[in-house]
Parts: structure tokens; C-alpha cells; sequence
């Protein structure tokens, strides 16, 4: 089962992906082992999503701004194919 970490406040997001399939995590929750997830979605309202500058990890980061979560989806699933 695919792990993705989404912020909090996208639990819209959250939801969906979790009807879908994923296991899903809060973003704050994870933000120590991000790389245990194969996605990370991100609401796009902070560019410091994490609280620090130099985070980095292999899974793919999503920015759902002026996304729908079917939107979110789909690029989830391109980016994990």
C-alpha cells in the first residue's frame, strides 16, 4: 500500500486519497522520515512547508494549490508509475 504524508489542513485530500487506497499520514506527524512516503502533498500556502530550509527527500512533493483532489490524485499516481 502507498504511504503519502498531506498537510493538515487538506483533509479534503486526505479523505480522498484514503477511499483510494493510500495510507495516509499527517505532513507534521512525518516530517522526520519523509522518505518512508512515496508522496508528500503539500497545500502550497507556505514555501517553508516543513518549518526548516534544508529537508530533503526522494518522494515526490506535491503542490496542491488550485488543485481539486481528483487533481491531487492523478498526479500522485503519474509521478508513482
Amino acid at each position: 500500500m502507498k504511504r503519502v504524508a498531506v498537510e493538515k489542513s487538506l483533509g479534503n485530500v486526505r479523505n480522498y486519497l484514503k477511499e483510494k487506497g493510500f495510507t495516509v499520514t499527517d505532513l507534521d506527524q512525518a516530517k522526520n522520515y519523509l522518505d518512508g512516503f512515496d508522496a508528500v502533498v503539500v497545500s502550497g500556502q507556505d514555501d517553508n512547508f516543513m518549518g526548516i530550509h534544508d529537508t530533503s527527500t526522494k518522494a515526490p512533493v506535491i503542490n496542491a494549490r488550485g488543485m481539486d483532489v481528483e487533481d491531487v490524485y492523478k498526479q500522485i499516481k503519474n509521478r508513482l508509475s
